[in-house]
C-alpha cells in the first residue's frame, strides 16, 4: 500500500459514487484512503431523493483530525454542496496540507439530474476552491457553468479547458462524455499545452460514480509519485476497465466493478500462504 489521499466529498448509500467510489478507487489502486465526509444522501441508481448536509464545525473536525495524525500525499474533494462547506473545507486544507496536491472534482449535479451544489455556491467554488487545486476534472456541464458558455462540442473542448485554467487551477482535465459520438474525448490542459486522451465510447447505462472515480484515481497516482499526465492515463484505463466490467446492478444508472483490478487467484495464494510469481 503506498500513498495517501484525504477525500473530503459526500456520502452515496447506494455505494456506486461519492465516498463509497472514491474510497474503492484508491484501494484498487494500491493506495490509502481517509475520508472527510461532507454530506449524507439517500440514493440509489435511480437517482438522489434527499441529503443532509454535515455540519461546518464537525468537518473541520474530521479534516484535522485525520491530516493531523495519519496525514496525506494527495487531497481529493468531490460534493461540498454549499459556500460554509466551501470555505470551511479550503480553510482546513490550506491550514493543515500547505503543498498537498489536491484534485478538485467539481461536483454540481448527480447522475439523474439532483442538484448537490446549491448555485449561489459557485462563486465561493471559483473563488476559493479552484486556485487552490493541482488539478480540476470538470465534466462539460459542470464546465459551461464555470465559464459561463456553452461548449457545443469535441472541437471547443481544448479552448473551453485552457479558458478554465483562468480560474487559478493549475491543470484542468476536461471531461467530454456528454458529447454524443462513437469517441469519447478528454482534455487535459496545463501552462504547458494540451494533450488530449481518446477511446471508444461503451454503450452502457452503467456510468454511475464515473466523475468521482475518475478523480480519486488521479489523486491516487499523485499520491504514488505520478506525474500528472500518467496519473490521467492510468486513471482513465481503470474507470474504462471498470465500466466494461460492471456488474449491472439497479434499474438506473448502474455502478462501475471497481474491485476490477483484484485478482482472486492471487488472492487465494497469498491466503494459503504460497509464494507469488514475480510481478
Amino acid at each position: 500500500m503506498k500513498g495517501r489521499v484525504l477525500i473530503v466529498a459526500g456520502s452515496d448509500s447506494g455505494g456506486g459514487a461519492g465516498i463509497q467510489a472514491d474510497l474503492k478507487a484508491v484501494t484498487a489502486l494500491g493506495g490509502y484512503a481517509a475520508t472527510a465526509i461532507t454530506a449524507l444522501t439517500a440514493q440509489n441508481t435511480e437517482g438522489v431523493q434527499g441529503v443532509l448536509p454535515v455540519p461546518t464545525d464537525f468537518l473541520r473536525q474530521q479534516i484535522r483530525l485525520v491530516l493531523r495524525d495519519i496525514g496525506a500525499d494527495a487531497l481529493k474533494t468531490g460534493m461540498l454542496h454549499d459556500a460554509p462547506t466551501i470555505e470551511a473545507v479550503c480553510d482546513e486544507l490550506a491550514a493543515e496540507a500547505p503543498g498537498v496536491p489536491l484534485v478538485a472534482d467539481p461536483v454540481m449535479v448527480a447522475k439523474g439530474g439532483h442538484p448537490l451544489l446549491q448555485p449561489e455556491a459557485v462563486e465561493a467554488l471559483s473563488r476559493r476552491l479552484l486556485p487552490m487545486a493541482a488539478v480540476i476534472t470538470p465534466n462539460l456541464p459542470e464546465a459551461e457553468t464555470l465559464l459561463g458558455r456553452r461548449i457545443p462540442n469535441a472541437a471547443a473542448m481544448p479552448e473551453a479547458a485552457t479558458a478554465l485554467l483562468g480560474l487559478g487551477a493549475r491543470a484542468v482535465l476536461l471531461k467530454g462524455g456528454h458529447l454524443t459520438g462513437d469517441r469519447l474525448v478528454d482534455i487535459l490542459a496545463t501552462p504547458a499545452g494540451v494533450t488530449r486522451f481518446e477511446d471508444r465510447r461503451i454503450e452502457t447505462r452503467h456510468t454511475h460514480g464515473t466523475g468521482c472515480t475518475l478523480a480519486s484515481a488521479i489523486a491516487a497516482g499523485l499520491a504514488q509519485g505520478l506525474a500528472l499526465p500518467e496519473a490521467v492515463a492510468r486513471a482513465r484505463a481503470y474507470v474504462r476497465a471498470a465500466i466494461l466490467a460492471a456488474p449491472g446492478l439497479g434499474r438506473g444508472h448502474g455502478p462501475l466493478d471497481h474491485g476490477v483490478t483484484i485478482d482472486p487467484a492471487r488472492l487465494a495464494r497469498l491466503a494459503a500462504g504460497q509464494a507469488l510469481p514475480p510481478g
